[in-house]
């Protein structure tokens, strides 16, 4: 243990996370204000996807949404429990194919809306705010690919004496 505790500090993320979860939750807002209880924002993409393409493996569906295996799984289990999908035995016995539900696919024409309509509020933020969210991103990406995190925190990290 060192001397000081490094988590007193504030935290860099925290401000982003503290975004990204109040913007999550106006959008749940919308959904709750429809009628439409026990949907998630991290449902929309899965669902729509699975509207579009039919049932899917956990892996076929992480990979179409660029997602990791355990996300999704974590999600599809989350959204089993609303009713919104259900899993059935895949081509092999490792593997469960996800399908949407009755109330899931009925649900899906307005996530479709609520997604079209947050892309449209994102690309309104980026046009008020003098860096582009998107573009902010972007750049963060950018250089990260010319040094990578892992690289700039070992450029940083002091080794505790032993």
């Amino acid at each position: 243990m060192t001397s000081t505790d490094p988590t007193a500090l504030p935290d860099p993320w925290q401000s982003l996370h503290q975004l990204l979860a109040a913007m999550d939750a106006e959008i749940e807002q919308v959904y709750v204000e429809r009628g439409i209880e026990g949907v998630r924002p991290r449902f929309a993409y899965p669902l729509i996807r699975l509207a579009h393409t039919g049932p899917l493996t956990i892996r076929e569906l992480a990979e179409s949404l660029n997602r990791s295996h355990s996300a999704i799984s974590q999600t599809i289990a989350a959204m089993r429990k609303e009713d919104l999908v259900t899993s059935e035995p895949g081509p092999d016995a490792r593997t469960r194919r996800i399908n949407l539900t009755e109330r899931g696919r009925s649900l899906v024409p307005f996530l479709e809306a609520e997604w079209r309509a947050t892309h449209a509020t994102v690309a309104e933020l980026d046009g008020e705010i003098p860096y582009a969210m998107t573009a902010v991103v972007d750049e963060v990406r950018r250089a990260l690919e010319h040094r990578s995190m892992r690289e700039r925190i070992l450029h940083h990290i002091t080794e505790p004496p032993q």
